[in-house]
């Protein structure tokens, strides 16, 4: 699938010299929120919400992580970099306020700026969240393939050659061009989700989004996946902003136990 670029796309150039892509949907005059996509995903993930963000009269920014669409790869970047590309683009915004979003993948995105800018957020919102893997039985809970293991141990040691190693790999399974990619996903998915891809347009959305974090190589997310098999950088339990969670007691694919760990650790998470 081509990826093409849209009058709605635009990009800033950052203090040192990266450009970071956005999209914006909804309500222009709306509430602002920005969208922390999952993992494949890119800005486009926020297509889906687009219409329910323009009824509830929400202005929603959709933003490549580094190395991600139309976002510069950020090379050695933590999650705690992360807060200070999100900053900027409020300030080019001339947004003084602003709530965050995030699902699956974006959880950890999410949540440390809800660590790190408490004076900018209205609050935070994480839905399906991936949480650590530091927890009990973290890693043994995810339905994981022997080679995935094996590439999580590599990670949490030497990220770097995990991730030239785990790149073919993933670009390779999350590739929307190839037949059975589609098939895949539906393995891994809870029935609830399954009736969802049912629907044309949300199978074509996702297969865009998927297509979109690819557009400049397979680096970006295969970085911004194995992130998540290291410590976060940062502590939820220090967490001042107010964070409403949700996580489906079915899902497959981020099993609900991290739900419940990130919901227990941050302080007043409803």
């Amino acid at each position: 699938m081509n990826t093409t670029t849209s009058p709605d796309d635009r990009t800033i150039r950052l203090t040192d010299g990266r450009l970071l892509g956005f999209r914006e949907f909804g309500d222009p005059d709306g509430s602002p929120v920005f969208f922390f996509h999952g993992i494949p995903g890119s800005r486009r993930g926020g297509e889906l919400v687009a219409d329910l963000a323009a009824e509830h009269h929400l202005r929603v920014f959709g933003i490549d992580r580094p190395g991600i669409g139309l976002s510069t790869f950020q090379p050695g970047r933590t999650f705690v970099d992360w807060p200070h590309d999100v900053e900027a683009l409020a300030d080019t915004l001339e947004l003084a306020h602003f709530a965050v979003v995030g699902s699956s993948g974006g959880a950890a995105y999410v949540a440390v700026c809800a660590a790190r800018l408490p004076e900018r957020l209205t609050f935070a919102g994480i839905i399906s969240g991936m949480g650590p893997l530091s927890i009990p039985n973290g890693l043994r809970t995810l339905p994981l393939s022997r080679t995935d293991r094996l590439l999580v141990h590599i990670a949490q040691r030497l990220p770097r050659l995990a991730c030239l190693t785990a790149a073919p790999i993933f670009a390779h399974r999350i590739d929307p061009d190839r037949p059975t990619t589609l098939q895949r996903m539906k393995h891994e998915m809870a029935p609830a989700d399954l009736k969802l891809l049912e629907q044309p347009h949300i199978a074509e959305t996702l297969a865009r989004d998927a297509a979109e974090a690819l557009r400049q190589g397979r680096r970006g997310v295969t970085w911004d996946l194995l992130l998540y098999t290291r410590p976060w950088g940062f502590r939820l339990d220090q967490i001042t902003t107010p964070v409403y969670l949700w996580h489906g007691e079915a899902d497959i694919t981020v099993p609900p136990q991290f739900g419940r760990v990130i919901a227990a650790a941050i302080p007043g998470c409803q």
